[in-house]
């Protein structure tokens, strides 16, 4: 890891001492540390206010005999038991005519599609299913069904073991887009597992493009749709059309003539992105600004509780640190004070207590360093000058 030279020195303890970083799961590394946030990104680089990701225990892997357990934060969609959360594609509310058997929702052919009554957006998915095991038909018409992502784009589910068809309708593919990049089935009658990655279209108000939808697919663990551009509905023999996607939609699977069996389904909800109302990454500024104003408030409401004498010097930092993302006069010279006040009071120590504050001051003097560096504060911060010249005074850049 590569830091700043002049930042070598900076500790966790004020991390430490921040009640916004008292909790488990929290980084307590320094503060003051990478380029600070932009016009377009909301956090600095390496932030210690940067929310840490939810702990997720991860689930187990399926073998043939069994299928594994989904993660923690996994949304069960049918765990082989009933299909209580699915209906018939006909109306809300109308029982599906498929069947449990064994632990897998099987298609009932000639009942039509079966979809799930709660709408999905973006997530992760993951489906196992199996064709039949006794081989009839060839091409399209052997072990044939679809993974509908809201309904709308479909992956296509085909027994293509030893079973040739049209590249863009082979199991793997988005159907009539994409062909899929390789063909990983196991033999008629075994589980063959899909893990999808889906993001829809998103579109401005007024109907322009903000981005592409995309779907990535592993078929048995190898890629088979990597980042592939959703352009609009799948269908049949028809080129598709760019459309507006709405936010969610239900997870359909198609009938279409076999009993072709599934199980082992759920998803996990992704976050939104920039372009959708997220607030990570890539962000307009208009989106920045709010977002940068937002850390701000947090990290001075935190510093208003750090009320103890012991924590002067850490409330001062946290106050300095909410600079960084926006500017609050009030809050500046309120910082500006303090340092001030404790570059005097450091001038005020007997000589014998003066090398005990070596550390902190160098801290404080880097600190002020990194603002000045950011035009957060002037180059001639008065604060700055004094600590630089109380770190010149006693020689301690060089012991």
């Amino acid at each position: 890891m590569k830091m700043h030279s002049n930042l070598t020195m900076i500790c966790g303890w004020l991390a430490c001492a921040s009640g916004a970083l008292a909790a488990d799961n929290v980084f307590h590394g320094p503060t003051f540390y990478g380029d600070a946030p932009d016009a377009h990104h909301a956090w600095a680089i390496h932030d210690a206010n940067r929310p840490q990701p939810l702990i997720v225990t991860p689930g187990t892997v399926s073998t043939q005999e069994q299928p594994g357990k989904p993660p923690s934060d996994a949304i069960v969609l049918f765990d082989g038991t009933d299909l209580s959360k699915w209906e018939a594609d006909t109306g809300v509310g109308v029982p599906t005519k498929w069947i449990v058997k064994d632990g897998a929702m099987e298609c009932v052919p000639g009942s039509g599609y079966i979809r799930t009554k709660e709408k999905i957006g973006d997530c992760q998915l993951h489906v196992e299913w199996a064709a039949p095991i006794h081989v009839q038909g060839d091409s399209q018409g052997r072990g044939n069904s679809g993974v509908f992502l809201m309904g709308l784009v479909e992956v296509q589910v085909l027994d293509n073991y030893n079973n040739p068809t049209y590249a863009d309708g082979l199991a793997g593919s988005v159907y009539g887009q994409h062909a899929a990049m390789a063909n990983a089935l196991r033999p008629p009658g075994q589980y063959q597992t899909y893990d999808i990655i889906f993001r829809r279209p998103l579109y401005a108000k007024g109907g322009e493009l903000l981005e592409p939808g995309y779907v990535t697919v592993y078929e048995n663990g190898v890629v088979v749709q990597d980042h592939a551009v959703i352009e609009g509905e799948t269908g049949h023999q028809a080129r598709t059309k760019t459309m507006h996607f709405p936010e969610a939609g239900p997870l359909k699977f198609q009938d279409h003539g076999n009993p072709v069996r599934y199980r082992n389904i759920w998803y996990r909800q992704l976050p939104r992105r920039a372009n959708d109302g997220g607030d990570d990454g890539y962000l307009t500024t208009e989106a920045t600004t709010a977002k940068r104003a937002e850390i701000a408030a947090s990290i001075r409401a935190d510093a208003d509780k750090m009320t103890g004498a012991n924590q002067t010097v850490a409330r001062t930092l946290r106050y300095a640190e909410s600079l960084v993302y926006t500017r609050d006069d009030a809050t500046y010279q309120k910082v500006e004070a303090a340092l001030l006040e404790y570059v005097a009071g450091i001038a005020a120590l007997p000589a014998d207590q003066v090398g005990a504050k070596k550390d902190e001051v160098k801290h404080l003097r880097d600190v002020c360093r990194y603002l000045a560096k950011w035009k957060i504060v002037p180059d001639d911060y008065a604060p700055k000058a004094k600590l630089d010249q109380a770190v010149k005074d006693h020689n301690w850049d060089k012991r």
